[in-house]
């Protein structure tokens, strides 16, 4: 085949989505007229409501990343000594679990969805065991039931990383409504964003006093404080883009969809590169398209793929590379041990995330699976 055209300018990973400039003007105003800038004015007020409202979620609290979220509903639990959660994620989930003074113990995942591996859990709860930390990884839902029965039969909690699943939903109920407490980043990156943010979601309504005395330093009217609090909360700006990314993430998560269509018609006729598709009875985001190299079929590893990309002005992420369990904050703990985490270490070796956003168009799809046919060929 023909060399394909080199793409004139970079193509990312992926490209925030945005409202108009003219909505987030009319936005701007509205906070200049009001002079609140944050500390949880009408914008803030106004999307919670909102959002809550298209989560379908009981219960809904904002705050100004999703780290912090996390951190937070870590703390709201009291949890303590040992957190079971994956290696394959981004580093933040095993942080959070660092600054709560808890131990990360890692488990293996599942080869299929990359999500962490049900029938390894249950070897790994000890009596320290206070939590699991499972990330829907690449918006593909964990196994939810089997994490939960494993909860209720120890007694330990289950905090879910959501990160990637905003708009998901399993057999018809939204993805934050699974576990005692969901977190959701509004990062830059993600498909719904307030270029920085987060919110939690969950069941049991007493939470949400603990949780917003946290973000706002403890404070309980002007003068008493009556927790340990820090500065989590999200500001009259940040709120006001997620209300206008509202009006325009079913549009944004719609051309994901057909673009991840041609990816798949395509990339079925490229041996060594595999993708998932859609699993039975979710709602996927269509939040990024991840595929996987095996070196001995496409002819090149993973990383030799990703350079060569680059010469086309393609630019994909080896996400997640390298593990948490490998990061030397981490890798003395004895379940980051490699051989404990078989399936891991070889999935973040193949695993690489092809571009993909609301502002592609079917034929740039085209153009980089051709610059993929092309590599393998020549």
């Amino acid at each position: 085949m023909d060399m394909p055209k080199t793409f004139k300018e970079p193509v990312y990973v992926t490209r925030p989505a945005l409202p108009t400039q003219d909505a987030v003007y009319a936005k701007i105003d509205e906070i200049w007229g009001s002079q609140w800038l944050t500390n949880i004015g009408q914008q803030h007020k106004a999307f919670e409501s909102e959002l809550k409202a298209h989560l379908r979620a009981p219960n809904l609290s904002l705050f100004c990343n999703g780290t912090m979220a996390l951190q937070l509903a870590c703390q709201a639990f009291r949890l303590s000594g040992e957190v079971i959660t994956t290696p394959f994620t981004f580093a933040a989930a095993s942080h959070v679990l660092y600054w709560n003074n808890l131990k990360p113990v890692f488990c293996d995942i599942d080869p299929h969805t990359f999500n962490i591996d049900t029938s390894r859990l249950e070897s790994l709860i000890t009596p320290y065991t206070t939590a699991i930390l499972p990330v829907h990884v690449f918006g593909y839902p964990c196994d939810i039931d089997v994490i939960q029965s494993i909860a209720d039969r120890y007694g330990v909690r289950v905090i879910y990383d959501a990160a990637h699943c905003f708009g998901v939903e399993v057999d018809g109920q939204p993805i934050g409504n699974f576990g005692d407490i969901a977190m959701f980043s509004f990062h830059a990156t993600k498909i719904f964003h307030t270029v920085e943010g987060g919110a939690l979601t969950y069941q049991d309504s007493v939470l949400k006093e603990r949780l917003e005395l946290s973000r706002n330093f403890g404070f309980k009217g002007e003068e008493q404080i009556v927790v340990p609090g820090i500065n989590g909360k999200m500001n009259e700006i940040q709120a006001a883009i997620g209300l206008l990314m509202l009006d325009i993430i079913d549009d944004e998560s719609a051309k994901r969809e057909r673009l991840t269509r041609v990816y798949r018609e395509r990339l079925q006729d490229i041996p060594g590169i595999d993708f998932r598709t859609d699993m039975p009875n979710v709602k996927h985001n269509y939040y990024n398209f991840v595929v996987t190299v095996d070196k001995q079929t496409f002819g090149f590893s993973r990383d030799e793929l990703y350079t060569k990309l680059k010469k086309f002005n393609i630019f994909t992420r080896k996400y997640f590379y390298p593990l948490c369990s490998q990061l030397q904050c981490y890798r003395n703990l004895p379940s980051a041990a490699p051989d404990n985490l078989p399936v891991a270490e070889s999935i973040s070796r193949k695993v690489l995330s092809l571009p993909l956003f609301g502002g592609l168009q079917e034929d740039d799809i085209h153009r980089i699976c051709d610059t993929l046919q092309y590599i393998q060929e020549f």
